[in-house]
């Protein structure tokens, strides 16, 4: 009876593994649009999908970060000037890539830029600094989608999202984590919206990875900038060593990080080709074996584990 279960569940495997490695027919006709391609996740998924053939239009936020990405790619490959925070830019450039596109529509959708704000404790922080990622992170996400929307069900295409590990666990304080737990909820409801439409809507939740998004020497700067406005009060509470404890805290989780960014690109190549797209992907060792199964663990392991990599306070007793 065992030996029969264990070649069930071996066949399981097998289909379902051949499942996914079933692929759309041809891609050399097909316009995919990508945010945030100055650098990073999206400049290298640009890159990577002008050489597999299909049509690119590559939305970056800077005239350098576009000249440079036309200078390594092909003729296919086209980029705009997009600013995911300007309405009018959005539909300008919706209406641009429609005139682009003409009848085939939008097969692929990939919104990838984002900003990670300031990353600080909750109460070092104003409503402002909340401000910047979640108007990049979600509104920004959202006004593109809904402008790029008629196009992507025009070509019964693919929406893919590009989260993170922080929207499923709130690893640090700042707007970053309630930006992207939002964007969960908007992906999920836009899955379920899209079902009828033949539009396959995916989820990209990468973990910790080296890019000019978590560049540590910029987060240090706007934390020091923070510290220098707080009240004595919480520089009390805190102590005055605590930023340069948090940062030996963090030199001890370099083995987290992950230096591979094609390891996103994969999951937006899968996303975008096979025939049965996943509806979430883990990207990273990190996300795959502790970030995203901690985050089903109870809330008492999430937050023993997760206090454990804050350094301790001088006095939170001082209020």
């Amino acid at each position: 009876m065992l030996f029969w279960v264990l070649g069930l569940l071996i066949l399981c495997v097998f289909l379902w593994t051949c499942k996914g490695n079933l692929k759309i027919a041809d891609i050399t006709d097909k316009y995919i649009f990508i945010t945030g391609c100055d650098s990073g996740f999206g400049n290298l998924a640009a890159k990577t999908f002008d050489k597999k053939g299909f049509h690119v239009i590559a939305a970056c936020l800077t005239e350098s970060g576009s000249t440079a990405l036309k200078a390594e790619t092909s003729e296919r490959l086209h980029t705009v000037l997009l600013d995911v925070t300007d309405p009018e830019n959005v539909k300008r450039t919706a209406q641009w890539v429609k005139d682009k596109v003409g009848e085939k529509g939008l097969w692929g959708l990939i919104n990838n830029a984002g900003v990670p704000g300031v990353l600080a404790p909750t109460d070092w922080l104003t409503l402002e600094d909340y401000r910047e990622p979640v108007e990049v992170n979600l509104f920004g996400l959202i006004s593109v989608t809904l402008n790029m929307l008629p196009l992507v069900k025009k070509a019964q295409g693919r929406v893919i999202n590009v989260s993170s590990v922080g929207g499923r666990l709130a690893i640090v304080g700042g707007g970053y984590t309630p930006s992207k737990y939002a964007v969960e909820g908007f992906n999920d409801s836009l899955r379920r919206d899209m079902k009828a439409f033949g539009v396959h809507v995916s989820c990209i939740e990468p973990g910790l990875f080296k890019t000019n998004l978590a560049d540590p020497v910029k987060t240090l700067e706007k934390k020091l900038a923070i510290w220098e406005q707080l009240s004595p009060d919480i520089k009390r509470q805190y102590g005055e060593g605590y930023i340069e404890k948090s940062l030996d805290k963090l030199k001890g989780n370099t083995s987290f990080v992950n230096m591979d960014l094609s390891l996103v690109v994969e999951c937006m190549d899968h996303a975008l080709t096979s025939l049965f797209p996943k509806t979430h992907y883990a990207a990273g060792k990190d996300a795959k074996i502790f970030w995203i199964p901690l985050s089903h663990m109870p809330a008492v392991l999430q937050d023993f584990l997760l206090l454990k990599q804050k350094a301790e306070l001088a006095n939170p007793k001082a209020v």
